[in-house]
């Protein structure tokens, strides 16, 4: 039986803290911003705060600024602080109180699924960019998965996330159906994550 096409962003898979929260640090989301799903990469804007990141189709020098997790906002329909696993872009939020939980720790690994080509083992240690894909606002999932278009080793592995592992347990469970089938689950870390040095506000 085949995998099934259906991408949920980066899943939290280890990491130096530990479940439900891992380590989790919060940052400003840019007023107005794009949806952010849980699962999604994240960008760092030059005013201090993140994005949703876009398709990555090359090397990004400075690297994601981590994954989202969730957030919190104040909301002028609520009328009150609302926190969500996912973050509705819009009016809705007060500007300045906008705040995403993300985890941009370098050690933490991610699930994440691959595209229809599949990623064998032999693509461990190859860096890789990913697409963003449709993110689901009835469940605040993301849609983000692996672009095995931009599988890259060597001197210039320098997108932004690395294969580290390819899930094989248990036993005919999603990716584990043979080495290098279409929509694998594959466990990634960050290669060159921007915040690997910064803890959040």
């Amino acid at each position: 039986m085949a995998n099934t096409n259906a991408p949920f962003g980066f899943r939290q898979y280890q990491g130096n803290g530990s479940a439900p929260t891992y380590e989790q640090v919060q940052f400003p989301i840019a007023y107005n911003s794009t949806n952010i799903f849980f699962g999604d990469p994240v960008t760092a804007v030059n005013d201090g705060t993140v994005t949703q990141s876009a398709d990555t189709s090359t090397p990004a020098a400075l690297g994601v600024a981590g994954v989202f997790v969730g957030c919190k906002y104040l909301s002028t329909v609520q009328k009150r602080t609302v926190w969500s696993n996912y973050y509705p872009g819009g009016t809705d939020p007060v500007s300045g109180s906008i705040y995403a939980y993300i985890v941009n720790d370098p050690n933490a690994k991610f699930v994440v699924q691959g595209d229809s080509t599949g990623i064998a083992l032999a693509d461990v240690n190859a860096t890789i960019g990913f697409k963003i894909g449709s993110g689901n606002t009835s469940n605040g999932i993301s849609g983000a998965y692996l672009d095995t278009a931009t599988l890259q080793t060597g001197t210039l592995a320098n997108f932004p996330f690395k294969i580290v592992g390819v899930i094989n347990d248990p036993p005919g469970a999603q990716g584990t159906l043979s080495n290098g089938q279409a929509y694998d689950q594959v466990i990634v870390m960050f290669n060159n994550v921007f915040t690997r040095n910064f803890q959040g506000v």
